[in-house]
């Protein structure tokens, strides 16, 4: 008798859980060991093609379907998410290595809040009666977009599903989405509990796959209205491209970024390590907005570099499922390879590597918590994205210097500022180009606060009031009275 485990392995179209056309599949990864957990199916362009007419059939009713049942399936699903949690986070933990008890605190809860928040937005997504004089009425009405193609990253696998379908959802869209290739199992989880909680057939779609195939599908799809991506910036360009090329689809870009960190002189010193070491190792450093350019000012820097290596020693580097693991591996082969590299760039281009800088252990993905000092700011280390746990210390002497040189890259997703002098502070957020500035904390979200970047770092934003507008159109009624 098996005892091996079920995961769910199937595209999900019209509530069905359905082989690829092609009947082929691809192998998903444990990173911690690097063995095969299962075989999912590989869509391409054929299944992209029935979840869109899927989806296309679904449309009409969805976006005639109440808010308030809207919200209900919403809140229900929620629910259902928090009910499975333990299983959910399980689940990315072996699938993309991310430390168990951090995914269930911060991804499982993060999702059902994400899908809660937008419940609460149902019957709220209205237009306005505008005033022109006598003799007409004029008024706006918000109406879905239609059938939108999403497709997350392996990063934060429920968190990022949560923020693409939530607000389509609750704006009356139908979807199609693509996880991603690496981390797919929680993904095709959460789609049995989407017809569990009573969404109609075709409203979600799930299709597996690989970013060439069924990714380039879903941006080069006729019947697609909008196209939402969390990725790289070179993706993204290929999307808005495909977009352009194709039926001129609706676009939002959450991309890369190479997030500056500032700490100031009168930041209390220990609060501002535990900044810097979050900032870079949260999630192995796997994280689009991390804190990797580490600014530090001259009076402090010194002290500063001891005790972030104190710091960065004790960090707890390990087998994700277990309860006292703070980072677990890379997600993939390619990645851990490609941030090895990075670090021996770093180190032939004159940087000083402070601490880690190397694997860790025999078996699987994993890196050491890695910092440089003596970086200047030409170095690829720290003009070009790593995403891995590899932090670069920069020093700097005054407000405008520092502020010119973290503006000084093709990025602008987030930065971070450490000080105790609230005129510093804000004549810091005014001066940086990114869509988030935290102040004395760093990666904080909240399911109402609008994310996403300026420059090369992506187009929209997601979350809040302004990433549930990416989901609708607006259309102007005038009416000539007798």
């Amino acid at each position: 008798m098996s005892t091996e485990k079920k995961y769910q392995t199937k595209l999900f179209i019209n509530n069905k859980f359905v082989d690829a056309v092609s009947g082929k599949t691809f192998p998903t990864i444990n990173p911690s060991t690097g063995k095969v957990i299962t075989h999912v199916a590989e869509g391409d362009k054929e299944d992209i093609d029935k979840a869109v007419a899927a989806a296309r059939a679904a449309f009409e009713g969805w976006r005639k379907t109440g808010p308030v049942q809207r919200s209900s399936l919403l809140l229900k699903l929620a629910d259902l998410i928090i009910k499975n949690g333990d299983e959910l986070a399980q689940l990315d933990s072996m699938d993309m290595g991310k430390p168990f008890a951090q995914a269930k605190a911060i991804d499982v809860y993060g999702t059902a809040d994400c899908f809660r928040y937008y419940a609460g937005w149902a019957d709220k997504i209205h237009g306005k009666t505008v005033p022109v004089g006598s003799n007409f009425f004029c008024y706006t009405k918000h109406e879905p977009v239609g059938v939108v193609g999403q497709i997350i990253p392996w990063n934060f696998p429920m968190p990022m599903l949560a923020w693409k379908l939530a607000p389509a959802l609750t704006s009356g869209c139908t979807v199609v989405l693509k996880p991603a290739e690496q981390s797919p199992l929680s993904a095709l989880r959460i789609g049995e509990l989407i017809a569990e909680a009573g969404f109609p057939p075709g409203v979600v779609n799930i299709v597996t796959g690989y970013g060439e195939t069924a990714g380039a599908a879903i941006a080069n799809h006729m019947d697609i209205d909008k196209v939402a991506f969390t990725g790289s910036t070179e993706v993204g360009r290929l999307i808005q491209t495909a977009a352009a090329q194709s039926n001129l689809k609706r676009v939002t870009l959450e991309l890369g970024g190479k997030s500056p960190l500032i700490i100031f002189k009168d930041a209390n010193i220990n609060e501002a390590v535990e900044l810097g070491y979050n900032a870079i190792f949260f999630n192995a450093g796997q994280v689009c907005n991390a804190g990797s350019r580490l600014f530090v000012q001259e009076e402090i820097y010194d002290e500063y570099v001891q005790k972030f290596v104190e710091r960065a020693n004790k960090r707890v580097v390990g087998d994700p499922s277990n309860h006292g693991t703070e980072q677990g591996p890379q997600v993939d082969e390619k990645q851990f390879h490609r941030i090895l590299e990075y670090i021996d760039i770093g180190k032939k281009g004159g940087a000083t590597v402070a601490c880690g800088g190397q694997r860790h252990g025999n078996e699987g993905f994993f890196i050491q918590p890695t910092l440089f000092t003596n970086v200047t700011d030409d170095m690829r280390i720290a003009k070009e994205e790593i995403f891995g746990p590899v932090q670069t210390l920069l020093k700097f002497k005054t407000v405008e210097e520092v502020v010119a040189r973290a503006n000084d890259t093709s990025y602008g997703l987030a930065a971070g500022v450490a000080t105790k002098d609230l005129n510093t502070a804000l004549k810091v957020v005014d001066g940086l180009r990114a869509g988030t500035i935290w102040v004395n904390n760093f990666h904080t979200i909240f399911s109402s606060m609008p994310f996403g970047g300026f420059k090369t770092s992506g187009i929209g934003r997601e979350l809040g009031e302004y990433g549930l507008a990416q989901y609708s159109e607006i259309k102007s009624v005038m009416i000539k009275l007798e």
